[in-house]
């Protein structure tokens, strides 16, 4: 073999060797993504920031899937307190015809009077009486009213972050589940099937994803 294919193929071999190192050094950052560090969560007054955020529930369908939905309009505020998060506080209120499960059909049946009769119970609330630290995560205790009637349930939560958003917003995340008893609120509608399940569970399992924002400080001017 003459010089000149030699120095080609040297130049080929160096070029493939190049390109293998540089996939390895890839690969290896997609597999080792940077590490998420979050800031302390500063004391104060949060709004739920309803773009960001989900009221979700979910609940069994003839004994053999899960129907899962949420509603869409809805308020909250969040006072935490960072020297001690048991002070803190949670209320939220959800019209219940914003109820969305993806079929409009299911959603009118939803907000008629066999379930939620939303003409005369609009709304349903939370209001939180106690937060206790359990394990590595918190539990939050109040009154949870729908469909007009208010019983105390306990949600178990986790707390996300804080980080700054571009606008210099403190923002925080709140990871919380619980399940109620449908029928504890009058919401009775459905039957018993052959196999002895029933068409519509009495269960419901209520999932929280909420992104807090507390209002940066207006600049001063002098």
């Amino acid at each position: 073999m003459d010089r000149s294919k030699t120095s080609v193929l040297l130049i080929v071999c160096a070029a493939l060797l190049v390109a293998v190192s540089f996939s390895r050094q890839v690969a290896d950052a997609q597999e080792k993504p940077a590490a998420v560090t979050f800031e302390p969560i500063p004391t104060g007054d949060y709004r739920v920031d309803a773009g960001h955020s989900v009221i979700g529930f979910s609940i069994k369908h003839f004994e053999i899937s899960f129907v899962r939905g949420r509603f869409k309009d809805f308020t909250s505020t969040i006072h935490y307190d960072a020297a001690d998060v048991t002070k803190s506080t949670v209320e939220f209120t959800a019209k219940v015809e914003s109820i969305d499960t993806g079929v409009a059909g299911r959603d009118n049946h939803l907000r008629s009077a066999d379930f939620f009769d939303v003409a005369k119970f609009p709304e349903m609330t939370f209001k939180s009486t106690k937060v206790e630290k359990k394990g590595k995560g918190y539990v939050l205790h109040g009154d949870f009213t729908l469909k007009g009637v208010t019983k105390q349930i306990s949600f178990p939560f986790n707390l996300i972050g804080a980080v700054k958003d571009n606008r210099g917003n403190v923002r925080f995340g709140v990871a919380a589940e619980t399940k109620i008893n449908r029928r504890d609120y009058g919401i009775t509608w459905g039957a018993k099937m052959a196999n002895g399940g029933l068409n519509v569970a009495d269960e419901v399992i209520i999932d929280l994803q909420l992104e807090a924002i507390k209002a940066a400080a207006p600049a001063t001017t002098q």
